[in-house]
């Protein structure tokens, strides 16, 4: 190969700059030419195809800063739909056009998705990221657990999950842990930590709502900022026995912190949060209000008189509050550990592609002897009999739901990840930075600006000239 592809799709994470980054290194050291391909799969329906050289000469661009957040080349959740008569056919064009002879996707199960339909016709791979730490199996016979059933009834069919098998080992999992996870982690932390000094000062009853969709590893990995409870997408909320719970901590202590996924469900299988009917271009319903569900129902169960007999001279709604951490999971510089590893998985992403791997993911691994390394798997092994990806849901052997906690394992396998995730370096720019006069005087310098000199296109039809390529 003498010319590869790089796009990033779907949602930011902090982590996308290093996979680029290290990406683009190594194409430097085995002399390959790479073009970021700008917002994603919809550059390429694009009919100028906006792109960047990101290695002339075989250098990297100075811009391309793996300590960045975010992704210099955009993203977008857009898709290429190979029902579409002719799209294809036009995305392939493009590509010749280019030059290129190979394509790298960072994204998750979505942008995994997006470039089947372009592995048809030229070598693809995927770099995972996704802060959700969604993308993987917790072992790699998984797929093979969901079934098709029909609905008496209605007739309908649909997949159901057999129950996990329960003797897990920590270097049975695919897929250790997604680049952005370890970041969005962090953010976590602090903000239960921040929340708990008001919590506790005012005597209130906190809910703190992370991200994850179904899956619970955000939540888990809050256990670090020491939240009273922890709620996760995976165990169905038995409210009776939470509210117990609830009552001995602030009887006990005059304050909870609880932490909450945002896929949290009750005891029928629906989601406290699913009261949104809109959904994200990648068809999943958009979460709203889980938080807020679980603070109605504490409001009503506990009532005013729970607070006023304690000597309280606010009500049950005054006593609680909410607080979603929102997109700062997903924004900011990357720690340590999402930069190092981000950058490995890229460049074993290009080695991928060089030995002509198609439809292949990188994966981070991890077992007792190696520690962490990276490997691959087809993309295939990810899917279902039915072709479907599901996203990696907490294992139950992760998590204690009588003391709503991690367990044993779940403790196990968090200090893999975060007993050194944090650089000196991180360090040090919270205390050079942060606090820089130079800010004062100047606004913010967009990277996109910057970027934006470095963006070439393809002459569309209506200029009748030669393709402009870089």
């Amino acid at each position: 190969m003498r010319r590869i592809a790089l796009l990033t799709a779907g949602g930011d994470t902090p982590a996308l700059n290093a996979t680029i980054f290290g990406a683009v290194e190594r194409a430097n050291e085995l002399r390959l030419e790479v073009v970021g391909i700008i917002k994603g799969f919809g550059g390429l329906l694009d009919p100028a195809v906006p792109h960047i050289r990101l290695n002339p000469l075989y250098s990297t661009l100075p811009e391309l800063d793996p300590r960045c957040g975010g992704t210099i080349l955009g993203s977008s959740r857009t898709y290429i739909d190979e029902s579409h008569a002719g799209e294809l056919q036009v995305v392939k064009k493009r590509l010749d056009q280019l030059g290129i002879e190979g394509l790298i996707c960072i994204g998750g199960d979505g942008t995994l998705n997006g470039m089947q339909p372009i592995s048809q016709f030229m070598p693809c791979v995927l770099a995972p990221k996704t802060i959700d730490n969604d993308l993987g199996l917790n072992y790699l016979d998984e797929p093979n657990e969901w079934v098709k059933e029909t609905n008496p009834e209605t007739g309908k069919e649909k997949l159901r999950k057999l129950p996990a098998k329960q003797d897990l080992e920590l270097d049975d999992m695919v897929n250790y842990a997604t680049p952005g996870y370890a970041t969005a982690v962090y953010v976590c932390v602090q903000g239960v930590q921040r929340i708990r000094t008001t919590a506790e000062s005012h005597r209130r009853i906190a809910i703190i709502e992370v991200m994850g969709r179904e899956s619970g590893y955000l939540a888990l990995g809050a256990a670090y900022g020491q939240p009273d409870i922890i709620l996760i997408p995976e165990v169905p909320l038995d409210y009776d026995r939470f509210e117990r719970r609830v009552r001995e901590l602030y009887d006990t202590q005059k304050n909870v912190v609880i932490v909450i996924g945002e896929g949290l469900r009750d005891q029928n299988g629906k989601r406290l949060g699913d009261i949104s009917q809109s959904v994200d271009p990648a068809g999943n319903v958009i979460f709203s209000g889980a938080a807020e569900i679980l603070q109605n129902m504490l409001i009503e169960s506990l009532g005013d008189h729970y607070f006023v007999s304690r000597k309280r001279h606010e009500m049950a709604k005054s006593a609680t509050f909410t607080r979603k951490i929102g997109h700062t999971q997903r924004g900011g510089r990357p720690i340590r550990f999402d930069r190092f590893y981000a950058a490995q998985l890229g460049g074993k992403a290009v080695d991928l592609l060089v030995q002509r791997q198609n439809n292949y993911v990188a994966i981070l691994q991890w077992n007792e002897q190696q520690g962490f390394h990276v490997s691959s798997i087809s993309g295939n092994a990810l899917r279902d009999a039915w072709r479907g990806i599901h996203p990696r849901t907490l294992h139950p052997a992760f998590y204690d739901e009588h003391r709503y906690q991690p367990s044993k394992l779940g403790v196990q396998y968090l200090s893999k990840i975060f007993t050194n995730a944090v650089g000196s370096d991180d360090l040090e720019l919270l205390k050079d930075d942060l606090f820089d006069t130079g800010h004062l005087k100047t606004r913010y310098q967009s990277i996109n600006v910057s970027v934006h000199k470095h963006i070439r296109y393809l002459s569309t039809p209506q200029d009748q000239g030669p393709v402009d390529q870089f």
